[in-house]
């Protein structure tokens, strides 16, 4: 079987060629592999390769009979497999090798899936873009000039040049949504308390941050959202187990006409591109002739006070994290340690009171109760994925000089002051991404879908937003699109 072929098929089709012994999975394992050696030297998408071992492993058979039983991937660099370097994106990281499996692995693991190594992160997976000093930067494979995105750029990149057809992603403020827009995934972000967490934690960013999958296909993130939602009495967030199966219930029909709303608005008042709202009209107008009754609504949440509690619980936790990195690694951790965001949210941090970390909270769950109220009349919430397409690559990456001008503020300016200077360090990215961190903050599943390309031919995709518990209607609706000519998939893409 060729490359040409190969890089057609989704996970689905290949858990199916295995099962009936059309391919076997070291055959899959080494067309992945040569796939990989063709494209990854343009696109520095992976940070660890386990070339001898995943090809031992599909001869051997060593993988579990489940769904996707041994069809190759990748995690996340964010995504412990036991023995194997984890660096997070970070320098201070570089010799990290974590002693078991997250649970997530572990639920990877049992569906069958065989694990190629860990894919490009920007460092703690803080940002909107993939460019580590410490691995480089990832480019997107519809044009190298520009980003995949972030945090989960690295998965979306081998995603998207056919090396693998799903790989480990997370998502703590749209990290995979933004790089399924940026590079034509299709990206789902679950409700929270769905997927596993830890082993150690019980929740992820105060519950903002969930992992999962990003995919070329909808069934194939059905089927996976099948073998991973679970009941993890450790989490500290629970979600009822879908009584169905997900991949079933894509086919089915929607019982009735549904309402829904939609907005192109930036909910922090940056502009937006016409591409985007472009890509929000052709959705509009497919949904519309689907039977669906559709119209502009704005969902009534404060968008940038909400962003300003997103950026302390980012202080918060990103100060608590290098506490306790300096414990594990017996040593202070200076600002020549981290990259520039992390210091001066871990500076910002510092000095975040109690109170004001748990007001900050609070805010979430107001915001959660507006969109509960919203979806009473609204089945789902339709606004772009990203406000444009991909950023070019160091476009959103601060020199040298302008590292030192950042430094030399932060220890200008007062305690008060912190936050404010937080927010205005990330407007130039979140000037590119405000559509994404509601669903985080509210605990509520979101999809990015395929449906633009730029006449650059760069990607751009529409996010649906459901009420928590209901991603088997966002699923619904996507599986539905991909039917149509509406989806772009990975149509003009170079790579493929």
């Amino acid at each position: 079987m060729d490359l040409a072929t190969y890089v057609t098929w989704d996970a689905t089709e290949m858990a199916r060629l295995i099962r009936e012994k059309e391919m076997s999975s070291a055959e899959l394992v080494a067309l992945s592999l040569a796939q990989l050696e063709k494209v990854n030297p343009s696109l520095n998408g992976t940070t660890t390769l386990r070339e001898q071992r995943v090809l031992e492993e599909a001869r051997k058979g060593l993988y579990a009979q489940g769904s996707f039983a041994g069809v190759p991937t990748f995690l996340k660099d964010t995504q412990a497999l036991a023995g194997e370097k984890l660096t997070s994106g970070s320098q201070l990281l570089q010799e990290n090798r974590p002693h078991v499996d997250s649970h997530l692995v572990h639920k990877l693991r049992e569906s069958g899936l065989l694990f190629m190594g860990h894919t490009n992160t920007p460092e703690f997976a803080l940002k909107n873009i993939t460019e580590p000093i410490c691995h480089g930067a990832t480019h997107n494979p519809w044009n190298t000039d520009h980003s995949p995105g972030g945090s989960s750029g690295g998965s979306a990149a081998m995603i998207a040049s056919g090396v693998v057809p799903l790989a480990g992603a997370s998502d703590g403020g749209g990290s995979i949504r933004i790089p399924a827009s940026f590079t034509s995934l299709f990206g789902l972000k679950p409700t929270r308390g769905r997927t596993p967490v830890g082993p150690g934690v019980g929740r992820q960013w105060q519950g903002a941050a969930i992992d999962f999958i990003l995919s070329r296909s909808v069934r194939d993130s059905a089927l996976m959202l099948d073998s991973l939602q679970v009941n993890q009495p450790e989490a500290a967030f629970q979600t009822p187990l879908f009584p169905g199966e997900y991949n079933h219930a894509i086919k089915q029909p929607f019982e009735r006409p549904l309402r829904i709303a939609f907005t192109t608005k930036s909910p922090v008042g940056t502009p937006v591109s016409e591409d985007a709202k472009q890509a929000v009209q052709n959705t509009v107008n497919w949904l519309e002739k689907a039977g669906h009754h559709v119209e502009e609504k704005e969902n009534g949440v404060d968008g940038i006070e909400l962003m300003k509690n997103y950026y302390l619980m980012n202080s918060g936790e990103i100060s608590s994290f290098i506490m306790q990195l300096e414990q594990s690694l017996k040593r202070k951790i200076t600002e020549n340690d981290v990259e520039i965001e992390t210091w001066l949210l871990y500076e910002a941090g510092k000095s975040v009171s109690a109170a004001a970390f748990t007001s900050s909270l609070a805010a979430w769950d107001i915001a959660a109760a507006q969109m509960v109220e919203f979806h009473e009349t609204y089945d789902f919430y339709v606004t772009p994925a990203t406000a444009f397409t991909a950023p070019k690559i160091g476009e959103l990456t601060h020199s040298g000089v302008e590292e030192e001008q950042l430094r030399a503020q932060m220890k200008e300016i007062s305690k008060a002051e912190q936050q404010s200077f937080i927010y205005d360090l990330f407007l130039p990215s979140l000037t590119y991404t405000p559509f994404s961190q509601l669903a985080n903050l509210t605990g509520q599943p979101a999809i990015s879908i395929p449906v633009h390309l730029s006449e650059q031919g760069l990607p751009l995709g529409v996010q649906i937003m459901a009420l928590k518990g209901e991603e088997h209607r966002l699923l619904q609706i996507a599986y539905q699109i991909e039917q149509t000519e509406l989806w772009v998939g990975m149509k003009g893409n170079p790579y493929l």
